[in-house]
């Protein structure tokens, strides 16, 4: 963990800290780094076009949970906010074991560190719209949970020229009927859950981590992660790995619904 953490430019101090970000249901604040931002661990992928307007799947619900189970292809997705230097050192491990993986940012993260929308794309991995302030969203009236949606997606179309591809609520894993006509409304035609949740966010150590997700994996699962933890950094290669010797390919949202 300390050597990706070194690589993705964090040192001792930050990584002791590293469990100290938000996450969906924790109620923790998030800390932001001082530390400098350095590329990622190896060359990234050539920029990837956002797609002007998310696409809606014919034969999808509204909110999705997983994908087929017919094909060997899983989606990691990743709640985008906390310590911009363990998620570098997040994406940089999902690259080296070849995989791509779907990051849903949170808008106050956008703000106060932009470069991550470019980083996260240019990787080669997709962004979306995890609000504005990853408040309790199916809790909050009407108008401010529409504004969170649309705020964030407003940093994104900003940042990226697209309002991301995909929305996933913050602190639920599944949205209420008025949360997903608003999403609709602002633009995203489906709503992102998941069916695998790595718990990764109660920090109980990298090793559980990958006992939890490779668990319940099968193909078609769409796994919940966190940016912000010094445990998920350890877990992707032995997940990665397991993946692997499963003939499970971790793909972005938008290839594992793809036929």
């Amino acid at each position: 963990m300390r050597a990706a953490l070194r690589t993705a430019g964090l040192g001792a101090a930050g990584a002791a800290a590293a469990g100290l970000t938000a996450a969906c249901g924790s109620g923790r604040p998030a800390t932001a780094s001082s530390a400098p931002p350095p590329g990622p661990a190896r060359a990234a992928r050539p920029a990837q076009a956002a797609p002007a307007v998310p696409r809606r799947y014919a034969g999808q619900p509204v909110e999705i949970g997983h994908g087929p189970r017919d094909r060997p292809r899983v989606a990691l997705t990743f709640h985008g906010n906390g310590d911009p230097a363990i998620a570098r050192a997040v994406l940089a491990e999902a690259e080296r074991g070849g995989a791509r993986v779907t990051v849903l940012a949170v808008g106050s993260w956008l703000d106060a560190h932009p470069e991550m929308a470019r980083r996260v794309l240019d990787g080669g991995h997709e962004l979306g719209n995890h609000t504005q302030r990853h408040l309790a969203l199916n809790d909050l009236p009407e108008a401010q949970a529409y504004a969170e949606i649309t705020d964030c997606a407003r940093r994104l179309k900003r940042l990226t020229g697209s309002i991301g591809t995909w929305f996933r609520p913050s602190q639920t894993q599944y949205a209420t009927p008025l949360v997903s006509r608003l999403a609709q409304r602002a633009g995203y035609p489906h709503v992102l859950s998941y069916d695998v949740d790595s718990l990764d966010f109660t920090s109980p150590g990298a090793a559980a981590v990958v006992r939890t997700v490779t668990g319940t994996i099968r193909p078609g699962s769409v796994v919940s992660l966190h940016f912000g933890y010094a445990d998920t950094v350890d877990a992707m290669p032995p997940l990665l790995e397991e993946l692997a010797r499963r003939k499970l390919r971790a793909v972005t949202t938008t290839e594992l619904l793809t036929p």
